[in-house]
């Protein structure tokens, strides 16, 4: 995973969710940012999606199924979080 060039200039940090369908297979189909706070963000976490390895399928009566997935994905910058920390402390 690399934080956008765009997002580290800009100091942005933050969730985004990535909706997915997992295939009968375990293969990831139809991915798609739901939730997307910009700056490149919403890209860099499909690109990760996609580039996952196979999941395992559901299984419904022991049968392998179809499964819709959302998964959140929390950017956050080192330096800035340590800092915020500090400031509390």
């Amino acid at each position: 995973m690399s934080y956008p060039a765009l997002a580290v200039e800009n100091g942005v940090e933050g969730m985004i969710i990535v909706s997915f369908i997992i295939e009968m297979d375990g293969s990831i189909a139809y991915s798609r940012v739901v939730r997307d706070i910009g700056a490149g963000l919403g890209d860099e976490a499909l690109r990760i999606v996609r580039s996952m390895p196979d999941w395992s399928p559901g299984k419904q009566r022991g049968r392998p199924v179809r499964v819709q997935y959302n998964l959140p994905v929390k950017f956050l910058l080192e330096g800035k979080s340590k800092k915020a920390k500090e400031k509390k402390d």
